[in-house]
């Protein structure tokens, strides 16, 4: 089965950078669409921003479109998320996800990561 390890997490203040990656492990890497969620305390899950197999297709929640920046290596078998001018509100656990079909629903994802910790703080 394909593995996804995330890493990039850390604590920084308003307004800095982060760059999250997701390294995969599976023969099928390049036909996946990924993405990135993400978990506050006591909150849902969110879907971050995706990106479809070929890079054709992005995705970005409303909250950090404009900021956050989604690519893929499929020849690196990994998915980064470049997070600029962050606010105390985008602390979270960030979840690497990769489905063959579709991100749009939670209950269709079939491959996560185990999260990496990001903190902004004021």
């Amino acid at each position: 089965q394909v593995q996804l390890v995330e890493s990039g997490g850390g604590l920084v203040q308003a307004g800095g950078s982060l760059r999250l990656s997701c390294a995969a492990s599976g023969r099928t890497f390049s036909a996946l669409i990924m993405g990135w969620f993400r978990q506050a305390p006591g909150k849902e899950r969110e879907l971050v921003a995706s990106i479809s197999s070929t890079g054709g297709r992005i995705y970005y929640a409303d909250s950090v479109k404009g900021r956050f920046t989604i690519s893929r290596d499929n020849a690196k078998n990994t998915v980064y998320l470049q997070m600029n001018s962050l606010k105390p509100e985008d602390t979270a656990v960030y979840y690497c996800a990769a489905d063959p079909i579709t991100l749009r629903a939670m209950g269709s994802i079939r491959y996560w990561g185990q999260g990496t910790q990001v903190t902004v703080s004021s």
